[in-house]
């Protein structure tokens, strides 16, 4: 299994020091929230890409890619239709695309609940639309650059638009690119699928739609802080011999990020061994 840590997680650290404790704490990768670097992504230079890359790959880590991808700058969305928003929307998507082949990332995960609204476009028709036209541009971007578009599935109490892996995979096919994908986040799973998340993960890993996956506790922290226990979905990944990464998002830090960051990780770890001795 290959730990990838979400590096908001460690946002009261500079760059550096978020690889050391990552490293130090067994992740195999960084998996970058953009706002956590720079306001706009854009903006930042080939020389500043070059330099958090190298910096990663000095502590012998990968960034995996980009997550939480239209926090900043304000004003985006997937769904509005209003040209000027369009307009910018467009053009951060390009700005994240090659923001993540410039660090080295594969999987992009387009979150962002509240910039995905229905209520953003003139009719909800008109939201799907302009989603199925961005989603397209990025999943052929995703494709010259070597990497994977992934709309993720987010609970309803979040946002009305794609709310289950089944909803994320109509979308993409309707969209047709061999750029995009989508990925499961245990705690929306947990909060918007009709099933466990290892029944879900059973049903659609062999169809090669899911490719990235997040684990977080349905109490919004780490894996192992919380009451739901992780080794079925475990025995799934490995029963589909899934090969992503599994990138560790809690949202509550208890007592702190460094803390459930180590959490995160030592108890996953624990419960890869303890699958591979049972008989």
């Amino acid at each position: 299994m290959k730990l990838t840590l979400c590096n908001e997680v460690l946002r009261d650290h500079d760059f550096r020091e978020q690889c050391r404790l990552a490293a130090a704490l067994g992740y195999d990768g960084l998996e970058v929230a953009p706002f956590t670097l720079s306001e706009d992504p854009a903006t930042i230079s080939s020389s500043d890409r070059q330099t958090l890359r190298q910096t990663a790959e000095d502590h012998g880590l990968s960034i995996t890619g980009l997550h939480w991808l239209f926090l900043t700058p304000s004003g985006l969305s997937l769904t509005s239709d209003d040209p000027e928003t369009v307009r910018r929307t467009r053009s951060h998507i390009e700005a994240l695309i090659d923001l993540c082949a410039d660090l080295g990332g594969k999987v992009l995960i387009h979150g962002s609940p509240q910039q995905r609204m229905l209520s953003d476009a003139s009719s909800p028709e008109h939201a799907r639309d302009t989603a199925l036209e961005h989603l397209h541009t990025a999943g052929e971007l995703c494709v010259e650059a070597d990497a994977t578009y992934c709309i993720e599935p987010l609970a309803p109490h979040l946002t009305d638009f794609v709310n289950t892996v089944a909803e994320a995979v109509k979308l993409i096919e309707e969209a047709g690119s061999a750029g995009l994908a989508t990925m499961l986040d245990t705690l929306a799973a947990w909060n918007g699928e009709a099933q466990a998340p290892e029944t879900v993960l059973d049903q659609w890993l062999g169809t090669g739609r899911i490719a990235h996956i997040h684990f977080n506790d349905t109490n919004s922290q780490a894996p192992g802080q919380g009451d739901r226990n992780f080794a079925d979905i475990l025995a799934t990944l490995q029963e589909h011999r899934y090969s992503g990464y599994v990138g560790i998002e809690p949202f509550k830090y208890e007592p702190s990020g460094v803390a459930a960051a180590a959490c995160a990780a030592g108890y996953l770890r624990g419960l890869e061994d303890a699958g591979r001795a049972a008989p």
